[in-house]
Formats: structure tokens, sequence, C-alpha cells
């Protein structure tokens, strides 16, 4: 495992990472969960990543369950929780300084820690002020119930102002955004947040590497029957693979294959080490239902230095040729 420091912080965080994003307490078992789990810290991954929303909650009961289970050293291991979508009823929802602070405590409870170590603002909140997330935040700090916080799909217009905003009041300013980064969404990540990094030191740990799925292969010819896109609750992604579809990307996706193949290794994993291969990225957060999905896509590491100038220029020449899908 490599270990790379989260933006201009000094926090350590495994190169690749393991989320509970629609698997724990959804799709897959609590056992399956928990093997995923033990595999993935084994295996050196040191950030777990879960979210108030994800599954309503039951997701981080999973996770908690798992971790007073195992019994690792607290100094081992960082857990993240993220804040906005809590509930159906006013203040349950959205980051006003009220939810805020009482989705941290409910976090706190169902994952069993004493304090979080990254929390993230999961989306922007047009109805709240940013002053007044940035001062719930700090508070948390204060307090020793977070020790970094970050955002979650901001505009780096957003960021700025939350960041110009803390060093204005010395409040404590976001160390991180968690977006969405892989070979068909990239115009934020690599255009937008630029100034980001080099300006405030952002440092990032993006989701969906595999872009839902799409950049596995195993939708190119059509939609297997059990499998995640197979439901109507992901109505949303299948819509984006027959976007996909439209502008050729199947034979962009056959392209991209030959060039893993070329390595000996197989597209998922192409796919994430592309994403690795990106000094801006601090970890990139893995998904899976199944612990062989996971020991697969761990070795995208690898291949990572494989991925030499001539290899990138030939994936580069390969999704240039599409059009970003907009989730």
């Amino acid at each position: 495992m490599q270990y790379r420091r989260l933006g201009k912080s000094g926090l350590q965080v495994s190169a690749l990472s393991f989320g509970s994003w629609v698997t724990f307490g959804d799709h897959v078992a609590n056992r399956t969960a928990e093997t995923c789990m033990q595999l993935a810290y084994d295996a050196g991954i040191n950030f777990f990543d879960n979210a108030e929303g994800y599954a309503d909650g039951q997701s981080e009961e999973v996770m908690g369950s798992a971790l007073a289970k195992f019994g690792w050293s607290r100094d081992t291991y960082l857990v993240s929780s993220k804040v906005f979508w809590g509930g159906e009823k006013p203040n349950q929802t959205g980051l006003c300084k009220k939810h805020v602070i009482e989705a941290c405590h409910a976090a706190l409870r169902r994952l069993r820690v004493d304090y979080l170590d990254l929390y993230y603002c999961h989306r922007p909140d047009p109805n709240t002020p940013i002053e007044e997330t940035v001062r719930a935040m700090d508070i948390l700090i204060q307090q020793g119930k977070v020790l970094y916080w970050g955002t979650s799909e901001w505009s780096s217009q957003e960021i700025m102002e939350a960041y110009a905003i803390a060093r204005q009041y010395n409040l404590t300013p976001p160390t991180m955004e968690q977006p969405e980064y892989n070979m068909l969404k990239r115009q934020r990540f690599e255009v937008e947040y630029e100034r980001l990094y080099s300006q405030i030191g952002l440092g990032t740990t993006t989701f969906s590497p595999l872009a839902a799925g799409l950049l596995t292969g195993k939708y190119n010819d059509g939609i297997p029957e059990g499998s995640r896109l197979a439901h109507t609750q992901f109505d949303w992604m299948a819509e984006k693979l027959a976007r996909l579809q439209a502008q050729g990307g199947i034979e962009i996706l056959t392209s991209l294959a030959t060039i893993a193949d070329k390595l000996g290794a197989t597209l998922p994993q192409l796919a994430i080490a592309w994403v690795l291969k990106n000094p801006n990225v601090s970890s990139v957060i893995l998904g899976a239902s199944k612990p062989e999905q996971l020991e697969q896509n761990l070795k995208a590491l690898d291949i990572l230095d494989t991925l030499n100038e001539e290899i990138m220029d030939e994936i580069e020449i390969a999704i240039s040729r599409f059009r970003e899908i907009d989730a």
C-alpha cells in the first residue's frame, strides 16, 4: 500500500480507501461487509468512508458494528461521515448548525467511535449561509469530535468562499474535497479545481473510479440480471449507460480494455491506476459487493508504475473522443 498526505495537512491516508456507498446496509450482507473491511485493512487501507445518507444510516451501523468487533487500534484507521441527507423533516437535512452538529453526534453513535477523522458537507446547501456551516464545523473540531472537515461535490467558488471565511474569522478551513473522478468525468477535478491544489493545498478523496461500474465493461452487452443497474433505484445510472452507448462509448471501453490487456491487467485495474496517477489525488475510494472484487481492484497498485508517458498518451487518445457524461 502507498500512503499520501491529505492535501497540505500532515495526515497520511492510504492511496486506496474503502467506502460503503450502495453496499453496506443495502445490497450486501453484513458478514460480507465485514469480510471486505478486514480484507481492506489487512491490505493496508486505513481510510473507511461513510455518510449519514447511505442506506438511511444503516451503512454506518454496519461499519460501526464491524469496527467494534475487530477492535482495531483507533490510531491505525480513519473513519468518515458526511452530513446533508438525514431525514424528511425540517432541520434533518442541509447544512445548518443544528443539523451539522446533531448529525455528527448521530454518526458517532452509529459508528461507535469517539470522534470522526474526516467529516464532509455532502453537498452545498443554498439555504444556509456558508459562514454558518464553517462555524459549525469549527465548533466540532474545537470539541474534538472531528479532526478534519471538507466538502463533497462543491464548486471551486464555494470551496474558496468557505476557505476565505475561515481565514477571516480564524476558524478551521476545509482540508479536503470528495469529488467524482474517473476517465469519463474529468472536467471539475482537472480544470475547475486546478487552482485549489496550489492556492489552498486542497486534498481529495475521489469516488466512483469505475464510473458506477461503466468502466468495468460488464455493461457492454446490456444490463446483467442482478447487477446494480438492474435495480430501479439506479435508473439514473442506466441513463448514463445509455448516453455512453449513444456516444460510441463501448468502442472506447474496448480500446481501453486492449491497453489493460497489454499491461496484464483488467479494465477496472487500469481505470483505478489512471486515477491514482494524478498527483492531486490523495486517495481513491473503492467499493465492492464481493471480497474477490476488492482483491482484484487492490491490484491496481501493481500496475501504477507501468503507466508511463506512452501508455498515458494511448489512454488519452482513447478517452479524448468521449464527451463527459454529466451525473
